[in-house]
C-alpha cells in the first residue's frame, strides 16, 4: 500500500500518450498502406510478434546484465578486491567499444543464428553502465555513515544491505536506465542474426524501399525506449523516496 501511495497520477500520462500514438500509427499503416507490398507484409500478427520478440531480447539481456554487474560491482568495492577494479572495468570498457555488428559476427559461429547470439551481444553492451554506476554509487557513500553503522554493531553484510545499497540505489538505477535504453536501440541489429524484433521490420522496409515499414519499426523502438526509461524512473523514485 505504501508503494501505491508513492505513485502519482501523472506517472501514467507518458505511457498513455505513447501507447495511444503507437496504436494509432499502427492502425494507420495497416488501414492505409501505400501499396500492396506493404499491405501484404505489415500484418497485425507480424507487428505483434516483432514487438514481443523485441521486448524479450531487451528484458532477458537487461536482467542478465543486472544479475552480473551489480554483484560484480559490489565485489569490486570490497577492500580485498578493490585493486582489481581498474582491470575489470577496463576489460568491460574494451568490450563496449567493439561495434555491435562485430560482436554478432564474432559469436554467431559459436552460438549460432538466433536469439542467443543477440542476447549475448546485448548483455555485453549492458554491463558497463550498470557496473560503473554500482561501483560509483557504493564508493560515494559517506564513510561517516558506514562508521556509524559499524558502531551500531552491524556486520559487513548488514552494512551493505541496509546502508550502502540503499544509498547507492539512485546511482545504480541511473545505470540500469541507461543500459536498458541502449539495449532498445542495439536490439535492432538482432535481425541480422535471426534474433527477430523490430529490426526485421526496419531492415525489410529499407530493402523494399517502403517508408511506412521502416518508420513503423523505428517509431516503435523509440517509443519502447521512452516507455521503459519512464517506468524505470518511476521505480527509482518509489524505491528511493
Amino acid at each position: 500500500m505504501t508503494v501505491i501511495k508513492r505513485l502519482r497520477s501523472t506517472d501514467a500520462i507518458l505511457p498513455f500518450i505513447v501507447i495511444v500514438i503507437a496504436i494509432a500509427y499502427g492502425f494507420y499503416v495497416i488501414r492505409y498502406p501505400m501499396d500492396n507490398m506493404v499491405a501484404n507484409y505489415l500484418t497485425p500478427s507480424l507487428i505483434t510478434t516483432s514487438l514481443r520478440r523485441h521486448f524479450y531480447l531487451i528484458i532477458v539481456s537487461s536482467l542478465l546484465a543486472i544479475c552480473t554487474s551489480i554483484p560484480l560491482g559490489i565485489i569490486l568495492t570490497r577492500p580485498v578486491l578493490k585493486r582489481l577494479t581498474p582491470f575489470v572495468t577496463g576489460l568491460v570498457n574494451v568490450c563496449q567499444t567493439v561495434p555491435s555488428l562485430a560482436v554478432l559476427a564474432l559469436f554467431v559461429g559459436i552460438l549460432g543464428i538466433g536469439s542467443r547470439t543477440a542476447i549475448f551481444a546485448l548483455w555485453i553492451y549492458s554491463l558497463l553502465p550498470i557496473l560503473n554506476n554500482t561501483i560509483a554509487g557504493i564508493n560515494s557513500v559517506d564513510p561517516a555513515i558506514k562508521d556509524s553503522g559499524r558502531g551500531m554493531g552491524m556486520t559487513k553484510l548488514k552494512l551493505l544491505v541496509r546502508v550502502e545499497l540503499p544509498l547507492a540505489m539512485p546511482v545504480i538505477m541511473a545505470g540500469i536506465r541507461t543500459a536498458v535504453v541502449i539495449n532498445v536501440a542495439t536490439a535492432v541489429v538482432a535481425a541480422y542474426v535471426g534474433g527477430g524484433g523490430l529490426g526485421d521490420i526496419i531492415i525489410a522496409g529499407k530493402n523494399i524501399n517502403r517508408w511506412q515499414a521502416w518508420s513503423l519499426g523505428a517509431m516503435y523502438a523509440t517509443f519502447i525506449a521512452l516507455l521503459l526509461d519512464h517506468i524505470l524512473g518511476v521505480i527509482e523514485r518509489v524505491m528511493t523516496d
